[in-house]
């Protein structure tokens, strides 16, 4: 990665573009610090406790959640936007039509994403300001301009950011949005260092376990690097053709599916079940379902609970499962494949090459669902079990933060390789 990116600053357009994104992340970090006016951010520490939705929202904002700066819905609202409208894509033929027209179709849907996140973020800060106020943080809680003041604030910082994300994309090194939760996540491990630290000057914890904390870590990111890089290769023959009096012999290829491509929507779609009824019944705490799901020893949502870990995990391997199925169509590839005179080697083209390819992609997700449910619970587990209490650190952060690494190196070896320049390609 080093000798990556130390090519790349030897070329100067890349240099530029290295030196603009590390600008505007440096913006970026800025306006994480730039707090919303009348907000006791004291009174917010419970909503980011280990394992909870918020703590999550907090994590991919670098800590702008639990500090109320303007960036505290950080591109959540866009995020949300962007899976929405994937699988609309799905149910509307209009947008399945236009994501089969190329370049030009994508960013049509890439268009109608940026226009539903405006909307979507102005109800994700409405129900901000919700939370905010049963959770007694309004420093003045009779002024009712703070409703509108707190909207306005977070619905133009959350869209500021996509067209920040955007331009990072166009002028700098990676894709923008990836880039800015990267840097949110990477910001979050000097406090977590601070607090294991903190533990063990405490005597919570001692040496022994600090140094096998670590080495989980380091196991658990070196077990997440190599399913980010891990695919299931499906070969494929295409026939020999001939054109212009000449004979071309047939070529062999792929079709690359990763492993671990859908792990991260799994497990926010998942979190976000498990942490519904808990949201909803903080509105009526004093209420017989609240009661329910916070103390009986029947909740699935006590997040002590094994019950929570095990639905949690499970619900992961489900919606990563659903999410496949919506995004990968096994008729169209056998079709495509079929159209350009392909075949998978032993099986014969049209329904059984789709049938083939669906058990394929099913028995991937499965078993991407599963590691991704692993990783979920991880936090749960450090949490119940050890004495590492209060640290919101798992796998889950590791998964994105690799991903959008692996993906930004990609980047700029592509740019690399389209230069030719030598020093890479010894």
């Amino acid at each position: 990665m080093l000798s990556t990116l130390r090519n790349a600053w030897k070329v100067p357009e890349l240099r530029k573009r290295l030196l603009f994104t590390l600008f505007m992340v440096a913006i970026f970090r800025m306006g994480n610090f730039i707090p919303v006016p009348g907000i006791d951010t004291a009174k917010l520490a419970d909503l980011t406790k280990s394992g909870s939705l918020f703590g999550f929202y907090d994590l991919i904002s670098g800590g702008a959640f639990s500090r109320f700066s303007i960036f505290a819905m950080g591109v959540v609202p866009f995020i949300n936007s962007s899976i929405i409208m994937q699988l609309l894509t799905i149910a509307v033929p209009r947008l399945e039509q236009l994501s089969k027209e190329g370049e030009d179709g994508r960013k049509k849907i890439q268009q109608y994403t940026r226009y539903a996140a405006v909307p979507l973020g102005i109800v994700q800060a409405f129900s901000t300001y919700a939370i905010i106020t049963r959770a007694n943080a309004l420093q003045d809680p009779s002024n009712k301009f703070n409703v509108f003041l707190i909207i306005l604030t977070l619905t133009t910082a959350s869209t500021f950011l996509m067209w920040f994300g955007d331009k990072i994309t166009e002028k700098g090194i990676g894709n923008g949005i990836s880039l800015l939760i990267f840097v949110n996540i990477i910001s979050r491990f000097p406090t977590t260092i601070y607090q294991v630290v903190g533990l063990q000057k405490a005597e919570t914890v001692n040496f022994i376990e600090v140094i096998i904390f670590v080495i989980a870590v380091a196991l658990l990111f070196i077990a997440v690097v190599i399913m980010s890089l891990a695919e299931r290769r499906i070969p494929v023959q295409y026939a020999g053709k001939t054109a212009g009096g000449r004979l071309y012999k047939g070529q062999s290829t792929h079709i690359p599916i990763n492993v671990n491509g859908a792990s991260v929507i799994g497990i926010i779609f998942a979190i976000s079940v498990m942490q519904f009824p808990m949201t909803i019944g903080q509105f009526w705490p004093d209420s017989a379902f609240y009661k329910f799901i916070t103390m009986s020893k029947f909740s699935l949502f006590k997040e002590s609970s094994w019950q929570y870990a095990l639905t949690y995990f499970i619900l992961t391997i489900f919606f990563t499962w659903f999410y496949t199925e919506v995004t990968f169509k096994p008729e169209e590839m056998a079709e495509n494949m079929y159209k350009s005179s392909g075949f998978i080697p032993g099986i014969r083209p049209g329904e059984p090459t789709a049938n083939y390819i669906g058990k394929v992609l099913t028995r991937i997700a499965i078993l991407g669902g599963a590691f991704a449910g692993i990783i979920a619970i991880t936090p749960i587990v450090a949490e119940s079990y050890t004495n590492f209490k209060g640290i919101y650190f798992g796998g889950t952060g590791l998964l994105i933060i690799v991903g959008a690494a692996l993906d930004t190196l990609r980047q700029i070896e592509s740019q690399l390789v389209m230069r030719h320049y030598q020093g890479f390609l010894k």
